[in-house]
């Protein structure tokens, strides 16, 4: 669900190792960009960064509006072919709107866009952003910002999360358009709060026409008062970054842009990062594998060490001959290149999949939003999803379990409902925790178990 722990979130470390010898490869023009709106204007931050932006996919006629919002350290792209295929499937009846949250402004996506947009090779990009780290005669490469020159972002909580999806879900509801707004992982936390917020004495969810959770939501239990303030307390001396799995920002995000970015563009290349000092034992293939194969066996359930499980697909295997190794997909249920695709942020300018900056403060405010209830910590932490019990009767919610939240995720969204006295066939209930990886509900396909209860559902609200 949450993951309670800021270090218990594995991380997708091993997203990001699939990197490329060669140069000069080239990739299929971006034809899509974030569209940036104002955002709360935070009183602490900078005017420039209150901000909060939007993927589009789809027809802007659709009457139908499905706003998604991704987990801890993923970004919009991320849901780019999920999206796609909704609006395929619904014939254009729903666009689907991908939240970019503001911390990723602060992302150096230049050499990223020139990579995939043919205009640089990836070995420029590996220095640019990894390489340097090891070998100090590269001097043009990523700088980092220093945590004293962002200390407003200890601030970037749920607070100021749910009042920037505010101004989203309004620019969605736009001409009577009907908005559901779900989310994946944390995003399914984020969901709960903002349905379940208080807006002037009203809950979010009264301009909401459903919900959606993806292997992700809020528990019931909050945390205590004394943990929150406990936590408040390290924020204060620390970085206000989280340290997904124990990798600290930026690097994860730069490990995950920049190695599923090297095995969508030259998949079939010797993998550089077999012979990177910094790429951990446990990640590498006993034999020298393809960009596209560090990729998978870095990122698939069989072969990806068990603390990456938020970063796990079901995507195949090594293949059993070749050199350097490729990839068998061995008939599983991801396809390795949408899975890179959707990190990469191949089609998108701008971004990539994940988020090399994610809020800590976000993440401890989330184990304050307890399905919606007021509780001591969400005076602590200025948490205000006080509406639990205040939803429309008639609110459909979907909820979908995987590995990581499985049948907990289900309870929690039953408990939701119970709490508005919605009733059972309002909620569409789904566990596939024993086939599908955490990441599998937006990555699977052609057949996808995610998207086949989605589709009827978002039908049986979106009619023409």
């Amino acid at each position: 669900m949450r993951g309670r722990s800021r270090l218990r979130r594995p991380g997708a470390i091993g997203l990001a190792f699939a990197l490329l010898l060669a140069l000069g490869a080239t990739a299929q023009a971006p034809a899509a960009s974030i569209k940036w709106m104002p955002g709360y204007d935070d009183p602490a931050t900078p005017d420039s960064l209150d901000r909060v932006g939007v993927l589009e996919i789809g027809p802007q006629r659709a009457r139908n509006v499905l706003v998604l919002v991704p987990g801890t350290s993923a970004a919009a792209a991320y849901f780019k072919p999920l999206a796609e295929d909704v609006v395929r499937e619904t014939g254009g009846r729903w666009q689907v709107w991908s939240v970019e949250r503001r911390e990723n402004l602060l992302e150096d996506q230049s050499v990223l866009d020139q990579v995939k947009a043919g205009e640089a090779g990836v070995q420029r990009m590996f220095d640019y952003y990894l390489g340097w780290l090891t070998d100090p005669s590269i001097t043009d490469h990523f700088q980092l910002i220093p945590d004293s020159a962002v200390a407003f972002a200890r601030g970037w909580g749920m607070n100021v999360e749910i009042r920037d999806l505010r101004r989203v879900i309004e620019a969605a509801g736009e001409r009577g358009r009907r908005v559901v707004l779900g989310g994946h992982s944390l995003g399914g936390s984020i969901t709960t709060a903002y349905a379940t917020w208080d807006f002037n004495g009203k809950p979010g969810a009264k301009d909401l026409s459903g919900l959606v959770y993806i292997d992700g939501g809020s528990s019931p239990v909050p945390i205590s008062a004394a943990t929150a303030r406990d936590e408040l307390a390290d924020l204060e001396t620390g970085s206000p970054w989280l340290a997904f799995g124990g990798i600290p920002a930026p690097f994860l995000g730069l490990f995950a842009a920049t190695g599923s970015t090297a095995a969508v563009v030259a998949p079939d290349e010797p993998s550089l990062a077999y012979d990177f000092p910094l790429l951990p034992a446990s990640l590498k293939p006993p034999v020298l594998p393809t960009n596209e194969a560090e990729f998978g066996y870095a990122t698939d359930t069989e072969t990806s060490p068990p603390s990456l499980i938020a970063a796990q697909v079901h995507a195949g295997r090594l293949a059993a001959s070749g050199t350097p190794r490729g990839w068998d997909p061995a008939g599983e249920i991801t396809p390795i290149q949408r899975y890179a695709a959707m990190l990469s942020g191949t089609g998108v300018s701008g971004a990539d999949g994940s988020a090399w900056y994610h809020p800590a403060r976000l993440t401890i405010d989330a184990g304050a939003v307890a399905d919606g209830n007021a509780n001591p910590a969400q005076q602590v932490l200025d948490v205000h999803a006080i509406h639990g019990d205040d939803l429309k009767k008639h609110t459909p919610i979907y909820a979908f379990g995987a590995a990581l939240g499985g049948q907990r995720v289900l309870d929690a969204a039953t408990a939701l409902a119970r709490q508005s006295r919605i009733p059972q066939d309002e909620l569409t209930l789904v566990d596939r925790h024993a086939t599908y990886a955490h990441n599998d509900p937006a990555a699977a396909s052609p057949r996808n178990d995610f998207l086949a209860h989605l589709i009827p559902f978002l039908d049986r609200i979106g009619k023409p």
